[in-house]
């Protein structure tokens, strides 16, 4: 676009001033909680027509804020960018780079998909969290998100607007089933509803104060229900896709996304498989993507059909077998008893490959072409066991550990996994988009 040239403005769904109506609310709420017999004195101290001014205040501020935002919200697509204007008091432009876009999520909550609205989440390479355009009608963030793509897979801005949505091929569909008894196969729950009953109990007895049992009891009710059927309702209608613009994701009971697993920024898969999962041959798959928070492949599958989605994800990239991960040296017993049966590493033509876990097992694929530094420590007590640590850094800042390795075959490791990881970023192949 020639310089000078003024770029088109679009405004976000009339219905989004709802989304920041409720602010002065939260602060009312927030000032009362923070001190509920200070609230309570003043509320009885005011009269009936008092209170329904001050309510009607609040109604009034939190509509007039919240139009006020949206009215000074503007997004317009140029040739090289998408440019967000945002800010009431302060203005802000974010100006996002069209070659540096690596996935475009769509969300819809519950409330939102009442009103038939969508929301856009925009990915960008080199930026700690996602800027967001909340909310479009549904239509028009399909397009715009079918737009950007396009652009971003270097489409001209004419072409961008016909091609559309890029087609799918679906890969795996979690069943509802499926999900919900794999969640009850789960031990965390159960515990966490264990300790939800417990400790309240004990605290009661101990102290007779019915807040403290409260304060204690509701957290962790929450965090059981968080961990099973919030899990349930977030994992529901799991499905997997493949594209040109890479691995789409589709779930959600209530509040429903579709997300994009980036192609070629996959940087590790971590299959995972707690202790009674294994009977039924079940694995879990999580992603470590550089630059995005989408964290899971597969909530819950076959590991036959688990395997051929990290197929997909990792192209020629094999999930070694139990027989083929070594363990550590029994002398590795004396660093850490028990769990060093645990630990497990093979070393593929495609991937460096580490386990830990006795009871949740969870294996650790890192392709060599990511591999970004290795790195060896030894404490002073595996210095005297001969046993070091083996640990490989990737471009999504976590690293994956090899643990208690025989001390002479931990150096060898760290010389010829440099060289491999060095071969392998040469003969990859470049991040690609739409091919």
């Amino acid at each position: 676009m020639p310089a000078g040239d003024v770029v088109p403005e679009r405004r976000l769904h009339p219905v989004t001033p709802l989304r920041r109506a409720w602010a002065p609310f939260a602060i009312l709420v927030g000032w009362a909680v923070h001190d509920p017999n200070g609230t309570q004195q003043r509320l009885s101290q005011l009269t009936a027509t008092t209170l329904l001014l001050a309510s009607a205040a609040v109604i009034i501020g939190g509509a007039v804020y919240g139009f006020l935002s949206w009215w000074f919200t503007h997004f317009g697509v140029t040739d090289t960018e998408l440019r967000i204007r945002t800010g009431l008091f302060f203005r802000r432009t974010a100006h996002i780079r069209l070659d540096r876009l690596q996935a475009v999520d769509v969300t819809r909550p519950l409330l939102a998909r009442i009103a038939g609205v969508a929301k856009l989440k925009l990915d960008v390479v080199g930026a700690e969290k996602k800027d967001e355009l909340a909310y479009l009608g549904e239509r028009e963030a399909a397009e715009l998100r079918a737009e950007l793509l396009a652009r971003a897979a270097g489409f001209a801005p004419e072409e961008a607007r016909e091609v559309g949505e890029a087609p799918v091929r679906d890969l795996l569909h979690v069943r509802p089933r499926l999900l919900a008894l794999s969640l009850l196969l789960t031990g965390a729950p159960w515990a966490m509803l264990l300790a939800a009953v417990v400790v309240p109990t004990f605290l009661w007895f101990a102290t007779h104060n019915l807040w403290t049992v409260l304060a204690t009891a509701l957290p962790m009710l929450g965090g059981a229900f968080a961990s099973s059927g919030g899990r349930f309702i977030t994992e529901y209608d799991w499905t997997v896709g493949e594209s040109p613009d890479g691995i789409r994701i589709d779930h959600g009971l209530l509040d429903k996304a579709h997300e994009t697993v980036p192609p070629g920024r996959v940087q590790t898969v971590h299959v995972v498989q707690p202790l009674l999962w294994r009977r039924f041959g079940w694995v879990r798959v999580e992603l470590d993507v550089a630059g995005s928070a989408n964290g899971v492949l597969v909530p819950v599958a076959p590991r036959e059909q688990a395997e051929a989605v990290i197929g997909r994800v990792l192209p020629g990239v094999r999930v070694p077998d139990a027989a083929e991960l070594v363990r550590p040296p029994a002398r590795a017993a004396w660093c850490v008893p028990f769990w060093w049966k645990g630990y497990g590493l093979a070393i593929t033509e495609e991937a460096f490959a580490a386990r830990h876990g006795l009871f949740r097992r969870r294996l650790s694929l890192v392709p060599h072409a990511k591999v970004q530094s290795v790195r060896l420590s030894q404490g002073p007590w595996e210095r005297f066991k001969g046993v070091a640590d083996v640990r490989v850094d990737t471009g999504a800042n976590k690293t994956v550990t090899a643990r208690l390795r025989p001390a002479d075959e931990a150096y060898a490791l760290l010389h010829t996994q440099a060289d491999r990881s060095r071969t392998g970023r040469n003969q990859a192949r470049p991040d690609r988009w739409m091919s």
